[in-house]
């Protein structure tokens, strides 16, 4: 996945730099390196997934002195390599990465809103002596920043490289790039410029071509991928393109409690139907109990949501690390927040529906893309996300809400409709959304609940009150989460913007629990 770091000071001794960057090892085990500035510092630790060989080892620079790390992945870079190149541009490596510096030459800022990838960079300008900083559109690679004592500005790939550094570590804001003490927004993908009006077999159509295209992109890698199934629409439809589009049994993986894994079932009728090498990994109640202080720590986040359905997916992403060579994940996420949840069939109207979906788009880098990213990341791999396709958000965000908001008796219709046909077997294709966390195993939500219980007595609401200054706990289990986050994280509760509910301004969404499983109309999604 790699990491990066960047300090636009020269107060802060390049020791203490590196142990603080060096919280992040895992997500780039195979190198690291430091490039001293005269206006500051650049760290890197590699992943090497594109362009393996040593000559793609980051920072890049060129001979102006300008140089620059990025953890992302540039999908089409082949052609744009081509293009630099008969310009008169030469490149060392095989790496995508290498092509920023000459892109901000002939660019600048405008190559931010041009590129066609998921990522996070610190460039170092030398005809300014500047430092200019950017994230993807939707977050999906992390970039964190604080202010040092003296007023400078840190940047990091994960708010653990941060503690100690600066008293308050925040996001970076996706889609914006900071130049000269600002931020900027270059992009804002929960803003429709325009309403699709195509009819509905021209949008599945589209949604079809376009998620496809989508998954192709994210298949060129110079190292083994795999693939993440738990049984559901969303990861058994990348599974199933990916199949089609490589015309050979990929590496699917799937992860259930030993007592009651209510996904693994689906997930087999899918790797059966699709003729994947299958893989399934069985957790315990007591790894799961065993995780949760390391995980919180490596996730940076008191979410309940998020921790409840981390958990499968930091152990199956472990399991995969220690027993494969696999070093790229394809995933499922983000495909709620565009076409709905099993709680936006309540919304009270299409225009409340796209209201939510430009809300959970804003938000997701805090709650289900962090998500992918931490448990992947911490076992030395790489998440590649198809249903955050830049050009498939633009459309699916577009899509008049009237067709995409539940009156056809199912959630999802669209995405379902436009894979009609030999993907899937129907029976999944039409399977009920499950909360992934409840769909390892119902028990595995109750185990974590059970533990609050043995930890908090009835005085638990005054212990809450210690957090009451951001996000104050509102159950056990949710004061459970926030003191672990404490003891890592203390005081930085405002990285995330509060705990991830349903709409409760909606009919049927004001509940306590933010799992689907507690709404009424989630009937049989869980069986």
């Amino acid at each position: 996945m790699c990491s990066i770091m960047g300090y636009t000071g020269t107060d802060i001794s390049l020791s203490r730099l590196e142990t603080a960057f060096a919280a992040t090892k895992s997500r780039g085990p195979d190198d690291t390196r430091a490039l001293s500035l005269s206006a500051g510092t650049l760290l890197f630790h590699r992943l090497a997934i594109m362009g393996p060989e040593p000559a793609g080892m980051q920072p890049f620079t060129a001979p102006d002195g300008s140089a620059v790390v990025c953890n992302g992945e540039l999908y089409g870079f082949r052609k744009l390599k081509r293009e630099l190149e008969a310009k008169g541009c030469w490149f060392a490596s095989g790496s995508d990465c290498e092509l920023l510096l000459p892109l901000w030459r002939e660019h600048g800022t405008a190559m931010f809103a041009e590129l066609d990838a998921e990522f996070a960079l610190i460039l170092y300008d030398a005809s300014t002596n500047s430092f200019i900083a950017a994230r993807d559109p939707i977050g999906i690679r992390p970039l964190y920043y604080g202010y040092s004592e003296s007023g400078h500005i840190l940047f990091a790939s994960e708010p653990k490289s941060l503690l100690g550094l600066t008293d308050r570590i925040m996001p970076f804001p996706p889609g914006h790039y900071y130049k000269d003490g600002a931020f900027i927004c270059y992009q804002d993908m929960s803003k429709v410029e325009a309403v699709c009006e195509d009819d509905l077999e021209t949008i599945c159509a589209n949604i079809h071509e376009k998620l496809i295209l989508g998954v192709e992109k994210r298949l060129d890698a110079d190292v083994p991928v795999g693939f993440l199934l738990s049984g559901g629409l969303d990861s058994s439809l990348v599974c199933a393109i990916a199949a089609k589009l490589l015309g050979r049994p990929i590496e699917t993986y799937a992860v259930g409690m030993s007592t009651d894994a209510i996904d693994l079932k689906y997930a087999k009728q899918v790797a059966d139907y699709i003729g994947s090498h299958h893989h399934e990994i069985y957790i315990t109640e007591q790894d799961v109990l065993d995780t949760l202080d390391e995980l919180i720590y490596t996730l940076g986040t008191y979410d309940i949501t998020t921790i409840r359905a981390s958990m499968g997916m930091y152990l199956i992403c472990k399991a995969i690390h220690e027993q494969s060579d696999v070093r790229v994940l394809l995933t499922g996420e983000i495909s709620d927040e565009l076409f709905g949840y099993k709680y936006t069939d309540f919304a009270p109207s299409p225009e409340a529906f796209q209201r939510e979906a430009e809300k959970r788009i804003r938000e997701i880098h805090m709650y289900d893309v962090l998500r992918a990213d931490r448990c992947i990341s911490a076992n030395s791999l790489e998440a590649r996300v198809p249903f955050g396709d830049l050009d498939f958000v633009r459309y699916v965000m577009s899509i008049d809400p009237a067709k995409k908001v539940n009156v056809y008796g199912k959630g999802k219709y669209l995405l379902r409709h436009a894979f009609e046909g030999d993907y899937l077997p129907p029976s999944i294709l039409q399977r009920e959304k499950a909360a992934f966390s409840d769909a390892v195993g119902h028990s595995l939500v109750d185990d974590l609940k059970a533990c609050a219980e043995r930890t908090y007595g009835d005085d638990w609401k005054a212990v809450a009150e210690k957090y009451a200054y951001h996000a104050k706990p509102f159950t056990k289990e949710s004061l459970l989460y926030r003191e672990i986050f404490e003891k890592h994280y203390p005081g930085q509760a405002e990285m995330v913007v509060d705990f991830w509910m349903p709409n409760k301004e909606w009919e049927g969404c004001n509940v306590d629990d933010p799992s689907a499983r507690v709404l009424s109309n989630y009937g049989a999604s869980g069986e």
